[in-house]
């Protein structure tokens, strides 16, 4: 009593460590229960603590305190060995009520919650209520009487200490059920079982459905956190990449102090190598269900693939060799079926150099896009990005497999041979001021004014270059606090061939004229690329003029 509990933070634990070196069976030893500071918490809320205890064949002894200033230790009796600690509570306050610490359901809830997977079953007193029964032993109904149940509060074993063959994917799924108060059962779990130079054990679950508060500012992300199966945090962060905080589950590590503190976890090698380990096994299983299990990816895909791609677009691509092989994107060619990028690539000719994709609002408006005929006709396939974060992704990725990306309403899509080259000067030497009109028309919404080979059966479309789409331009000014209005460089292309042009062809040497079509074709050009047009009542009004001009 002197020894362990006479000096605040005495602990025993070298001594006790001293005498089990030469133990044979020291997988059964634990320090953990050796006394220490840990047994002052208890005047967190007790005013006085008495500790009695008996050896075998020894008289008895009490240890008391107040925690304030001294203690006493004084013999006693006691019929039996053992040791038991009693501690007076303090009086409630009106910021604290101590009596609560006397309920079943509480001290139930804190060994469940701190002590659950303790090896030692930690064993209560607990009333029941149970319905009297008549000599035949049929239930007497509004009859019940009291008894007393020794319970064991804790399970004692955890299920992640289990033999990873032994458990079953039901017994998984209960526990995270349980554990985490889901409804459904998880898409996937991940257990885990490390040994080597830090050894851990982990059980990670991905959702079935977004956490509810996922969104929202309250949410935190986080794994449970266990040293030696004690409860030491309920969410640690530093456990998961931001772009993976929907996962759930815990880690369970003998590496940590029980005494841990959050600047000490913030700042530990040892959560930072298991975080790094935990982040490249749940990529491992991904690629592992993506390349096995197509359908079951999809399902993830269409609930967390937004979350992969901040990943890639959150680091500045230091992610992208990790996480690229994750995406999957709709093919144009393929009736909109998910493909990965290394489906993509592998189809593609040995003296293909890119990677080619669209971006808009939604499917439906990709496909509207009149850029797309040119590949269709070519039979090339087109990623189609639905998604805001989908093009700012492929940003930082640049390229995969050597192959790069291209957006196909980019002026880095056009590729031309000597003969259209050709073709193209020839036509814009001869319709230069055409395209001079058009262009001083259209000086503040556009840069540049040309004709193109890259439309099949639309008369014109809008393209951009120096990197920024459209579809980045109207995301970027979405964003609140925006100080500049982002702003795309754009090009009018015009098709040479369509019967529109053809017909506009004839006011090549009428300046006003041309000047006048120049917003319509800017306009329809918009709508072409599944924009809204600014002035629409502009819009309507000039076209009714020209309208009422033709049929006069």
């Amino acid at each position: 009593l002197e020894t362990n509990l006479g000096t605040i933070a005495k602990s025993g634990s070298k001594d006790f460590m001293s005498k089990i070196k030469s133990a044979k069976n020291k997988k059964d030893i634990d320090i953990i229960g050796q006394f220490g500071v840990g047994f002052y918490s208890a005047f967190m809320v007790g005013k006085k603590i008495e500790v009695t205890t008996k050896a075998f064949n020894q008289d008895a002894y009490m240890f008391s305190s107040d925690g304030e200033s001294t203690y006493t230790i004084e013999s006693c009796e006691k019929e039996t060995t053992g040791t038991s600690i009693k501690i007076y509570l303090k009086k409630n306050t009106d910021e604290e009520d101590y009596d609560k610490f006397t309920k079943t359901y509480t001290i139930e809830n804190l060994v469940k919650k701190y002590s659950d997977y303790i090896r030692y079953p930690i064993k209560m007193d607990v009333k029941k209520s149970v319905q009297d029964k008549d000599e035949n032993g049929n239930p007497i109904e509004g009859k019940y009487h009291d008894e007393i149940e020794n319970k064991t509060l804790n399970s004692m074993i955890p299920l992640w200490k289990k033999n990873k063959k032994e458990v079953k994917e039901e017994e998984l799924n209960e526990f995270y059920k349980s554990k985490f108060s889901d409804y459904e059962d998880p898409l996937f779990s991940l257990f885990l079982n490390i040994e080597g130079n830090i050894n851990y054990s982990a059980l990670i679950y991905v959702p079935s459905h977004l956490p509810y508060n996922l969104y929202s500012d309250t949410y935190e992300k986080g794994l449970q956190l266990y040293a030696k199966g004690i409860f030491i945090k309920d969410k640690c962060p530093e456990l998961v990449p931001d772009y993976l905080k929907f996962i759930k589950g815990l880690v369970d590590s003998d590496s940590f102090a029980l005494n841990i503190s959050r600047e000490m976890l913030q700042t530990s090698p040892v959560l930072r190598k298991i975080s790094e380990n935990v982040e490249k096994k749940i990529v491992d299983k991904l690629n592992d269900i993506k390349n096995n299990d197509f359908e079951k990816y999809q399902s993830f895909w269409k609930t967390y693939g937004e979350f992969i791609k901040f990943g890639i677009y959150s680091t500045y691509g230091m992610k992208k060799d990790l996480l690229q092989d994750l995406l999957i994107f709709h093919s144009y060619l393929q009736e909109d079926k998910y493909i990965s990028l290394k489906e993509y690539v592998e189809k593609l000719g040995k003296d293909d150099k890119n990677i080619y994709y669209a971006s808009g609002e939604n499917l439906d408006a990709i496909k509207l896009l009149p850029q797309l005929e040119k590949y269709k006709k070519q039979n090339i396939d087109v990623l189609l990005l639905d998604q805001k974060i989908d093009e700012f992704s492929i940003l930082m990725l640049q390229e995969y497999s050597g192959k790069k990306f291209v957006n196909i309403s980019s002026v880095e899509a056009e590729e031309l041979s000597e003969e259209d080259k050709a073709k193209l000067d020839e036509i814009t030497t001869t319709y230069r001021r055409f395209l001079d009109n058009v262009k001083e028309e259209l000086k503040d919404r556009v840069d540049d004014v040309v004709f193109s080979n890259n439309l099949v059966d639309s008369p014109l479309c809008i393209v951009t270059k120096d990197g920024m789409s459209l579809e980045m331009e109207k995301t970027l000014n979405e964003q609140p606090g925006m100080e500049q209005e982002a702003k795309a460089s754009k090009v009018l292309q015009i098709n040479p061939d369509h019967d529109l042009f053809k017909a506009l062809s004839n006011l090549n040497d009428n300046d006003d004229l041309t000047k006048e079509y120049a917003s319509i074709l800017y306009d329809e050009a918009m709508l072409l690329e599944g924009h809204e047009i600014k002035d629409k009542q502009g819009f309507v009004k000039k076209l009714n003029s020209l309208l009422i001009k033709s049929a006069k």
